[in-house]
């Protein structure tokens, strides 16, 4: 098949293994911006505990596609959501959904370490407070362990009390996955998490990531294919045709990129597109 022919239907992963159970299911789901469309039509079923790599040009789709999940996108002016997602039985897009709540549930990491700017301790002490955790020994209890999680601890267990701002990026970006942890979520969303880290600063936050999986359902957006293929279990390849977003193909990581389906998957893999 040529690589510019249309589409057939997205075959579903086939691994040589039992497939976990999904956690989040989107059908036909589409984000307009204005009279803009970024992506249509998504079908895809995210399986608990595991990590999914999205990748694609950038421009495609993804990250507008990880803001839906957890409706980030009720933030922005002029954005529609079509379709549907469910998160176990709920449905995300649901008007009368608890959006705190749902962001609690799921997490979202930002391609830029944004601490706030305050103290390390303040920084995880805010959002627990924020959702009603107010004694102070549960608090320290919950910090040291979840420092502890993202390898922080011994790196600032002295200095709690100072700037947040003062750390490296790769510390940053580590303190904003403990921020997320914090809150105890069931999935976390990694919007392309080391593209402005340092390639140690990278490998440091790359090992964290694959350390959580099994306790977390992750979905991480990467333009890097290598670090896909070294810690994700599925792939799902999206594309720009017609202008417009779309999901090419989803397959566990061995089937894409050794055994893809679609023309363009392979081409994209080996580097002959994108």
């Amino acid at each position: 098949m040529s690589i510019f022919e249309p589409l057939g239907s997205i075959p579903e992963p086939s691994p040589n293994y039992e497939l976990p159970q999904p956690l989040i299911q989107t059908q036909l789901l589409s984000l307009h911006y204005g009279k803009t469309t970024a992506f249509k039509d998504i079908t895809l079923s995210i399986y608990a505990q595991t990590i999914t790599a999205l990748v694609g040009p950038s421009g495609c789709g993804k990250t507008s596609f990880l803001s839906c999940l957890n409706r980030m996108t009720d933030l922005i002016p002029r954005c529609r959501v079509s379709g549907n997602i469910r998160l176990g039985s709920l449905n995300i897009l649901d008007p009368k959904i608890d959006t705190i709540t749902l962001r609690r549930r799921v997490g979202m990491i930002f391609q830029k370490p944004n601490p706030f700017p305050f103290s390390i301790w303040k920084n995880l002490a805010l959002p627990l407070r924020e959702h009603g955790i107010k004694d102070r020994e549960q608090i320290d209890h919950i910090i040291e362990t979840t420092l502890q999680d993202v390898g922080l601890w011994n790196e600032v267990k002295n200095r709690l009390n100072t700037s947040a701002l003062a750390l490296s990026g790769g510390q940053k970006q580590r303190l904003c996955i403990a921020r997320a942890l914090a809150l105890k979520p069931e999935i976390l969303l990694l919007d392309e998490p080391c593209s402005a880290l340092d390639p140690i600063s990278s490998a440091v936050v790359e090992d964290l990531i694959a350390s959580l999986r099994g306790r977390y359902t992750i979905l991480i957006v990467t333009h890097n294919l290598a670090q896909a293929r070294r810690i994700a279990d599925y792939t799902a390849l999206f594309w720009v045709q017609d202008g417009v977003g779309q999901l090419i193909e989803y397959g566990s990581v061995k089937q894409i990129f050794e055994a893809p389906q679609e023309a363009l998957t392979a081409a994209y893999v080996n580097g002959i597109r994108g």
